[in-house]
């Protein structure tokens, strides 16, 4: 039933509040006695309600946290799926070399951890991003992407400069993936 009357009903009440906020504004109550004074909060009060009500139309619904888990799972699993009938990259593969070069006790622990390449670096102004919990809280799901666009766009121009630099930003968000946060990384030289 709110489905059918809700749309014409907020209509109707944000329409008088409309009216009622000209008027207030074409005739402003003056302070001669508590009608005046009555107006003057009633028209505060449909000055907040109007603020509200735009505030909630700009943000939206939220979505459910079913979908949203939803969303999340599929994420992950397609996070971890192989790239689709597609040879690497060459800067696929300056990943995949990092990540084999990685000492045996570090390779083990990212094993179920899935890295990804990908070209927002410029959004997150980085060139690497962790994304979880650490390996003492596991709580929220691991990732790890390294972000080709700003990696190229700095170190692009000398093929053994980006190597090192795709190599260093592997271990850095890996030491993320640890529970080194951004100080302590910095600290460990990467």
């Amino acid at each position: 039933m709110w489905d059918i009357l809700g749309p014409p009903l907020r209509t109707a009440a944000f329409s008088a509040l409309l009216v009622g906020l000209v008027l207030l504004l074409l005739n402003p109550p003056s302070f001669g006695g508590l009608g005046d004074l009555l107006v003057l909060l009633a028209g505060a009060a449909a000055i907040v309600l109007v603020a509200a009500l735009a505030t909630v139309a700009l943000i939206g619904k939220e979505t459910p946290e079913p979908e949203f888990r939803r969303l999340v799972d599929r994420s992950e699993a397609l996070a971890s799926l192989p790239p689709a009938d597609r040879p690497p990259s060459q800067f696929d593969e300056l990943v995949i070399a990092a990540l084999d070069d990685l000492p045996e006790p570090f390779s083990q622990l990212i094993e179920r951890t899935p890295v990804v390449v990908s070209n927002l670096g410029h959004e997150h102004h980085a060139y690497g991003h962790y994304i979880g919990g650490t390996v003492a809280r596991d709580i929220y799901p691991d990732r790890i992407v390294i972000y080709q666009d700003t990696l190229e766009r700095d170190f692009g121009h000398h093929p053994e400069l980006l190597r090192a630099q795709v190599e260093r930003t592997v271990r850095h968000e890996l030491a993320h993936h640890l529970g080194w946060d951004e100080r302590g990384v910095r600290d460990l030289g990467l």
